[in-house]
Parts: C-alpha cells; sequence; structure tokens
C-alpha cells in the first residue's frame, strides 16, 4: 500500500502548488478530485488539455494519481451532489454520466488506473428498487465507456446516498458482475453508518479493494476527522490492508480543513508512519 492525499482538502491552492505540498509532506499518492478549481471538468478540452499538462508534474513529484469526482457543487451551484445516475429525469443523469465520462478521458491522460465513484441520492423519492434499475442502467454504460479509455471505477458507498451500505453494495457488485467495478473502501464511512468491521469489509472485497480513503471518525458520526481526533484503530486497519497484501491507494481525505491544509497533511502523514504505515 501507498499513502496519498485527497485534493478536496486543498480546495483553496492552485493544483500546482496542492500536488507540491502533497509530495513534500511525504505522500506518494494523490486523489485528484475533478472540480471548478481544479481540472475544471465541465469544460472537456480544456480539462483534458490541463490534464496533460499536470501529468507532467505529477511525474516529477513522483505523484500515482486516482481520480475523484466528489465534486459537491460541480453541476448545480444550489443542491450538493445533484444531479446523479439516479435522479428522476433522464436530462439530469445524462449529465451526470457526461461529467463522469470526462472524469474517465481525464484519468487516461493524466495515467490514471482508477475512478472512483458514488450512486448519489434519488431526487423524486422513487423506492429501491427503481433507483437500483436507474443506477445499473447507467453504470452499464459508463463500464462500456471506461472499457474503451482502459480504465476501471471503484464504487464508494457513501452514506446518504442510494448505496450507502457494505450490504447494498453487495447487491450492486451481484447485479452487475462487471470485472472493471470493483470497490472504494472509505473506513470513515463504515464508522459513521456503524457498517459491521472494517477488517471483515477488507477481507470480503479483497479481489475488488481499489482504493481505500482514510481518515478519523467517531463511531455513528459522518464527520472526517484528522487522524488523532477520533476512534479509528489506525494500526488495525493497516494490519487488515497488509493481511490480504493491498498495493493500492490509502488516501487521506479531509475536505472540511483546507484553512489548515499544509500542517493538517503534514501532521496526518507524521501520525500514520508512527503507526507503521510505509513510507
Amino acid at each position: 500500500m501507498f499513502l496519498g492525499y485527497n485534493t478536496n482538502g486543498l480546495p483553496h491552492h492552485r493544483l500546482e502548488d496542492a500536488l507540491t505540498l502533497i509530495a513534500e509532506a511525504g505522500f506518494r499518492g494523490v486523489a485528484l478530485t475533478l472540480d471548478h478549481q481544479h481540472l475544471d471538468p465541465t469544460e472537456r478540452s480544456a480539462c483534458l488539455r490541463e490534464a496533460r499538462r499536470i501529468r507532467h508534474l505529477l511525474d516529477r513529484h513522483d505523484l500515482r494519481v486516482t481520480v475523484e469526482t466528489g465534486a459537491r457543487f460541480i453541476l448545480d451551484p444550489r443542491r450538493k451532489h445533484q444531479p446523479t445516475l439516479v435522479s428522476a429525469q433522464e436530462a439530469g443523469r445524462a449529465r451526470r454520466r457526461e461529467f463522469l465520462e470526462t472524469c474517465v478521458l481525464a484519468a487516461a491522460e493524466l495515467g490514471a488506473e482508477t475512478v472512483s465513484l458514488w450512486s448519489g441520492a434519488a431526487d423524486d423519492g422513487a423506492g429501491e428498487d427503481e433507483a437500483f434499475m436507474r443506477l445499473t442502467n447507467e453504470l452499464h454504460r459508463l463500464l462500456d465507456f471506461a472499457e474503451k479509455a482502459g480504465r476501471r471505477l471503484a464504487f464508494e458507498p457513501e452514506p446518504g446516498m442510494l448505496v450507502d451500505t457494505m450490504a447494498r453494495y453487495d447487491r450492486l457488485i451481484m447485479t452487475m458482475q462487471h470485472p472493471l467495478l470493483g470497490l472504494t473502501l472509505d473506513v470513515n464511512h463504515v464508522y459513521a453508518l456503524r457498517d459491521g468491521s472494517v477488517r471483515e469489509h477488507v477481507e470480503r472485497w479483497r479481489g475488488l479493494l481499489w482504493n481505500v480513503h482514510l481518515s478519523d471518525a467517531r463511531w455513528g458520526t459522518h464527520e472526517h476527522l484528522p487522524p488523532g481526533d477520533g476512534e479509528v484503530d489506525f494500526v488495525n486497519i493497516r494490519r487488515s490492508l497488509e493481511a490480504i497484501r493491498y498495493l493500492g491507494p490509502v488516501h487521506l481525505e479531509l475536505s472540511r480543513h483546507g484553512h489548515d491544509a499544509a500542517r493538517v497533511m503534514g501532521n496526518a502523514h507524521a501520525f500514520l508512519l508512527a503507526r507503521g504505515y510505509p513510507a
């Protein structure tokens, strides 16, 4: 495994400066969240041109990259994370799909193997079966697109969304049965939803675990905290990943700490090194 940092934790920095700070803090990877200030994905051609330029910076800093798609207001300035792959209107689902396709193309330009995404929440009170049908239909189209681009999709269960728990992720994977659809496991979300044991999830999904999000957390509360400020047993998390010989990224996600990003990321990296995570 190797440690990385999510650029959503540096929302006030130019991307060039964010990458420099991440590398200087000792991280070997970056979870690059495409957003209005970082490779704005709403203008596809400009986004891809900039991605080609940024790839040189990633190489210079020796940073491995995963593309993240969790920008909050990139498609609607008033509604967080809307529209989604499970929105009622076909036009809304198409906008989300187009955004995600741009992210896939950007991943190809950046040299990122994996694009991480989530389901979103239905905006019309649709039942679970109806919303799942919308999601799987859209994912089939996205996976076809990703395959042509030579990328893969890591799906993240997210509190408050259609696919929130590992049980619903299980349902999705059993329905899709696609070799390019894997898992982004956010340790914080397991704590937030009281969703069983991280160790058991890591073991069960070892063959599909392509991306890990890490932060501190408190049981039953969805709040991403700097390491040391919550209840997560970081040594146990590390041992769980080592037990399956996990070779992928472990990305710190601290999106609400951008006002103090340099200090927070430096402290987080030192904290994890002291608990046996790889330098």
